[in-house]
């Protein structure tokens, strides 16, 4: 029989402890909270001056931004004690995670006061960063230390996806199976299983490849400015790059896991560059931590009204405007939009011989050290090379890890450059060579192998169960239509995907193609619809450029037709005579979020933010999002919830007026996007499979449209509307926002167009409309709205800044 996590405590409400506490929350785990009682309190004080750095340590989670929990309400999952007078809640525990200082013999002393609490088969582990996870429970019983290990989190827990999990030397492979699986299915993690070494494997390649960039800095006489514009984006990894993410994390952090390396790898080749820098070193005698202080390599200052970001000079160790790192590589990159061919061409002068500039330069040295540590950490700190790349990915936000980068570049280029430079080259690279392979991973046919170093043999990478990826299923010849856009891909089991895969996948002509030609397929060929893919984002709604240019061209009848056809889109979605599932991660905005709310049933990512944020760019959601919205309201208000329709619509209303996105598929409920009955994969990798599984079970509970074709249901469908009863009240909501300074003159113009839409017009009673009635009234709205001038300007605003303006 599976073992089974059913409640959590968590020991330690830092910052750590407190946000894992949240993201058991999230995954519905019934959780406690510990944490010591404030020292020096005279006897008979009471529990809540007691709980004071626990309570202090929640609060801190409940306000954290960005926010810990999918909701607010959620924190009440969370209880909370201290560890004099609530320890033996341990009892009530199938999971007890460790998170307090990292210092041994506190977490040791901890541990023995649990093990007394502890019911037979509990797990323990701990969420420390570098100490020895097989020291900490060292002299424990035997069966505790079957049930222990080390889970390491990386921070913030809800956002970044790696979980290091590091056996003990007895942990039973259950335990192992059981972590591993509550990591990914309920947790939403990546899981790798690192060996008990310094730093496991994340933060010790991570770390280098930071010193290493340091060191860098100084050889070529770079600024913080100029580093980071090599480190970011550029390579594929975040936008903090390297010096922002110092900042994040802290500089006193990242001075702590460098000493801890540093004391504990007396045998690692590169031990000197984990010497604490210089420049660090002065940084933290002078309280320069970073975020947590307001200044660290980058500080934050108002001038003028309006926050000004300062970058430090690392000569004068003074602060000064920052300045615009010029590269002509990085800026040649840019046009490249695959990481993989951007990394060639950015290193492809060096490979051949030459020079390069600055930045070319100091990017070879960066990448190629930290590539070589990598594959000389290995096997030392996993086995695996897969799950080094993992690692990196999940943990530190890379596109890709070190085996992969060298695979992009060219393993055998990369290894004669190092050869030419006179440095050795690792083991790992001169088996992989010496086998006739010429990349670490190679895939065919929708299946991928690596190169196992332990037998010097091929192996296939699994793809675990319950995950389907779209590209390999593409590769493996499943694509049955394609075009600029969008794809055909079938899932398998009578399911057809839509894949989206246009320029952050933009709504235009050929997504709109691509879904009919799938409800047509639907009709003969399959039995369930899934739309889905596995980009960043779901959709970021309407091609505003093309919206735009239309506008200034004043091509009404074109902008007219462009909508109906995408309400008509969405209305055969909706109609479709086999259920359509729409599987949404990451932002699904404007159209969309359109596109969701016409599906028979949501599959979100727990990380979707959805939302219908027209009104940011002077329009109204002109594809059905209004009217979806309203029928909403009206399903609230007949639900039984205590609701009459005025009341269910005033939220509904501010949603859409107001461009609100929810900040987790959780909170997108909360706003109306998503239904009771809409479910949640809290891992992402899940989210095309756990979307296919609902459509063929709504197929095979023999689901029904509730109209034969979408022409019907657009007629037939009635919905009720308040008219003038909630068309006055709003009017009057937005005279008082714009008196109050919180909305401007436009923002009320548009907000009336969208109250009369959500009215059905100033009706003199409430009465019963048709879906198309509804329709129209969006779409005379949206067209009217891209005539005008203020709209226009908002939408060229967007453009250029990615903001939207309030004019």
């Amino acid at each position: 029989m599976k073992r089974r996590i059913e409640k959590a405590v968590v020991l330690g409400a830092g910052t750590m402890g407190s946000r894992i506490a949240a993201h058991f929350a999230n995954a519905g785990l019934p959780c406690v909270l510990l944490d010591i009682v404030p020292p020096n309190l005279p006897p008979g004080t009471p529990a809540a001056e007691r709980n004071k750095i626990v309570r202090a340590g929640l609060e801190a989670a409940k306000k954290s931004k960005p926010a810990a929990f999918f909701t607010s309400a959620l924190a009440e999952r969370v209880a909370i004690g201290n560890f004099e007078d609530d320890l033996a809640r341990c009892a009530e525990a199938d999971w007890i995670i460790e998170v307090v200082a990292e210092n041994l013999e506190i977490k040791r002393k901890l541990l023995s006061r649990v093990a007394q609490y502890r019911k037979p088969g509990a797990i323990v582990t701990t969420n420390t960063s570098g100490l020895p996870v097989h020291l900490i429970a060292e002299g424990m019983s035997e069966e505790f230390q079957q049930h222990w290990a080390g889970t390491h989190f990386f921070n913030p827990p809800r956002y970044l996806k790696l979980v290091e999990v590091i056996p003990g030397p007895k942990t039973s492979p259950e335990v192992l199976e059981t972590l591993s699986e509550f990591c990914d299915r309920r947790l939403g993690k990546g899981v790798v299983i690192a060996k008990d070494t310094p730093n496991f494997i994340a933060n010790r390649i991570g770390t280098f490849s930071m010193l290493n960039a340091l060191r860098l800095m100084g050889t070529l006489g770079m600024t913080v400015e100029e580093v980071d514009a090599c480190t970011g984006p550029a390579i594929g990894q975040p936008k903090s790059a390297t010096f922002r993410t110092a900042d994040i994390v802290g500089i006193d952090v990242l001075v702590h896991v460098v000493k801890n390396i540093y004391e504990s790898v007396p045998n690692d080749e590169s031990r000197e560059t984990y010497r604490v820098p210089v420049l660090v070193e002065e940084m933290v005698r002078r309280g320069w931590l970073g975020d947590k202080t307001g200044q660290g390599f980058y500080k934050r200052v108002k001038g003028d009204g309006e926050r000004e970001i300062l970058t430090l000079d690392e000569h004068t160790m003074e602060y000064r405007p920052r300045q615009k790192a010029r590269f002509a590589s990085i800026e040649n990159g840019k046009t490249i939009e695959d990481t993989r061919q951007r990394l060639r061409a950015l290193l492809g002068p060096i490979l051949e011989g030459q020079k390069g500039d600055k930045a070319q330069q100091f990017l070879w040295g960066s990448i190629s050290e930290t590539c070589l540590y990598a594959a000389r950490r290995v096997p030392e700190i996993s086995e695996s090379v897969v799950d080094v790349d993992r690692a990196m990915r999940w943990g530190f936000g890379w596109e890709l890890g070190p085996f992969e980068v060298m695979d992009a570049i060219g393993v055998k280029a990369f290894a004669e450059q190092v050869r030419k430079e006179g440095r050795a080259l690792p083991a790992a690279i001169e088996k992989l060579l010496a086998s006739g392979r010429s990349a670490f991973y190679e895939s065919a046919k929708g299946a991928t192998t690596v190169f196992d170093l332990t037998s010097a043999t091929a192996k296939v990478v699994d793809v675990p169960s319950g995950v389907l990826l779209l590209k390999s299923l593409k590769d493996a010849g499943r694509e049955v239509e394609r075009n600029s856009g969008a794809s055909l891909i079938d899932l398998g089991d009578g399911v057809v995907c839509c894949e989206f895969h246009a320029k952050m996948n933009a709504i235009g002509a050929d997504l709109i193609s691509m879904l009919h030609k799938g409800l047509k397929r639907l009709t003969t060929d399959f039995d369930a619809m899934v739309i889905a893919n596995d980009a960043v984002n779901f959709s970021v709604g309407a091609n505003l450029m093309l919206v735009l240019v239309a506008a200034q061209e004043q091509e009404w009848d074109d902008i007219h037709l462009a909508v109906k056809q995408f309400q008509n889109a969405n209305l055969a979605l909706k109609y479709a005579p086999k259920p359509v599932v729409a599987a949404p991660q990451g932002m699904a905005l404007g159209g969309g979020c359109e596109i969701n709310l016409h599906a028979t049933r949501i599959q979100a990512a727990a990380e979707a933010y959805i939302g219908l944020v027209e009104t940011g760019v002077g329009l109204i959601p002109g594809g059905g999002g209004s009217k979806e919205m309203l029928i909403r309201a009206n399903e609230r208000a007949a639900s039984g919830e205590d609701l009459d329709l005025f009341h269910a619509l005033r939220p509904i209303f501010e949603t859409v007026a107001m461009a609100k996105v929810g900040t987790s598929a959780e909170e997108s409920r909360d706003l109306g996007f998503l239904r009771r009955e809409d479910g949640v994969s809290m891992n992402r990798e899940r989210l095309v499979a756990d979307a296919k599984e609902v459509a063929l079970a709504l197929f095979r509970n023999g689901y029904k449209p509730e109209a034969a074709n979408w022409q019907e249901g657009a007629q037939s469908t009635q919905i009720k509307v308040l008219g003038e009863q909630f068309l006055a009240t709003a009017k009057m909501g937005i005279h008082l926002l714009v008196r109050g300074g919180y909305a401007s003159e436009y923002d009320a113009h548009v907000a009336r167009k969208l109250a009369n839409i959500l009215a059905s017009g100033p009706l003199t009673a409430p009465q019963t409309v048709s879906e198309q009635y509804v329709l129209d009234l969006e779409r005379e709205a949206f067209v009217s709205l891209c005539g005008e001038k203020k709209t226009q300007e908002r939408i060229e605003h967007t453009l250029k800044t990615g903001k939207p303006l309030r004019n």
